[in-house]
């Protein structure tokens, strides 16, 4: 019988063989597809471009907000900003009318505004075969060349820092998708608080990037996504080919998000966490970035360090150290 993937990303281990095997470069570009690696790095004149696309497939409240966000924290985890947009909109036959796609439109204009985006470009369409609107974003950003950040970059010896606490997008796409239920269970107030994550704490990382890059030189950064905080871990050890230990106990977890992952029996590690950001530093800058951080209103921990690439990728959990559960199928899928 034929094995079929679940939902959520390629095992990485197939993508990284894939983008091994179907990738094609010029030398034009200077960083390539790679596990961990958030965006394309092409030579542009004086700067460098970036370059990234993603899709808002969990959620269609909200699909602009989240589009413009998810797609520009890309760019900021490689340190540049980003500047260009372009989208692809996909609207369900049978459903889809002119509200829906303006209210689209709108969502899209209104976020590229608030970060100084140029909305310049894209694809709309009705089709078959989804039962929801589907935004593919791309976005192209920029950095300068001596202020390039990847993944690949953290070293042995560096601290962790991830900034907010998890799992911003995971609480917002719970309490939109299961509304009804969660104000039967929770009540309106706590409902309505969960929904508005996607604003406060926020979905958005470029303040997060910029922030922590005027207090020390960043190693690298990441930005975790589908399969939650460890997922982001692993990708980034892959990135740096290297190990990671982190501390459960230091990693911060909202408790609205924590109330609901024990109603869902999701595990908390194992969620979306767009709106968090980790950062690789060395030891002695970490306590000035997170001061940093917390000066200009972000929150920020060091949950862990960065180590040789056969220590592997564990978690210190009640004084013991095991490996780090990997998630090939993101937890916010059990609530659909």
């Amino acid at each position: 019988m034929r094995k079929t993937f679940p939902v959520g990303k390629l095992p990485l281990h197939i993508l990284k063989r894939f983008l091994k095997k179907y990738a094609v470069l010029d030398k034009s570009v200077i960083v390539g597809p790679d596990i961990g690696l958030d965006a394309a790095v092409i030579e542009f004149g004086g700067k460098y471009l970036l370059a990234k696309t993603d899709p808002i497939t969990f959620t269609a409240k909200d699909i602009g907000l989240y589009t413009i966000n998810i797609n520009a924290n890309d760019i900021a985890a490689m340190g540049g900003v980003p500047r260009w947009f372009l989208s692809t909109v996909l609207l369900p036959a049978g459903k889809a009318d002119e509200k829906m796609a303006e209210t689209i439109f709108s969502q899209l204009s209104h976020a590229c505004k608030k970060l100084n985006i140029s909305f310049c470009g894209g694809h709309t369409e009705i089709t078959y075969g989804i039962d929801r609107p589907i935004v593919i974003g791309q976005m192209l950003g920029e950095v300068k060349k001596d202020k390039l950040v990847t993944a690949a970059g953290a070293r042995i010896g560096d601290n962790i820092i991830l900034t907010k606490g998890i799992a911003v997008e995971a609480t917002s796409i719970m309490a939109r998708e299961r509304e009804k239920e969660l104000i039967g269970k929770f009540g309106k107030a706590f409902v309505s608080r969960c929904k508005n994550f996607v604003k406060n704490p926020g979905i958005g990382i470029l303040k997060d990037s910029q922030t922590a890059a005027r207090f020390a030189k960043i190693h690298a950064m990441h930005d975790p996504t589908e399969g939650g905080l460890a997922t982001g871990l692993y990708e980034l050890a892959i990135a740096s080919k290297a190990g990671i230990i982190v501390d459960r106990d230091k990693i911060p977890v909202f408790s609205e998000y924590q109330k609901l992952c024990n109603y869902f029996r999701i595990i908390p590690l194992g969620a979306i966490a767009s709106g968090a950001l980790l950062i690789a530093v060395t030891e002695r800058d970490s306590k000035r970035v997170v001061f940093g951080l917390k000066r200009n209103g972000i929150e920020a921990s060091i949950i862990g360090k960065v180590v040789e690439k056969k220590k592997g990728v564990k978690i210190r959990e009640n004084g013991k150290l095991k490996n780090l559960k990997f998630f090939e199928r993101d937890e916010i899928t059990k609530i659909f």
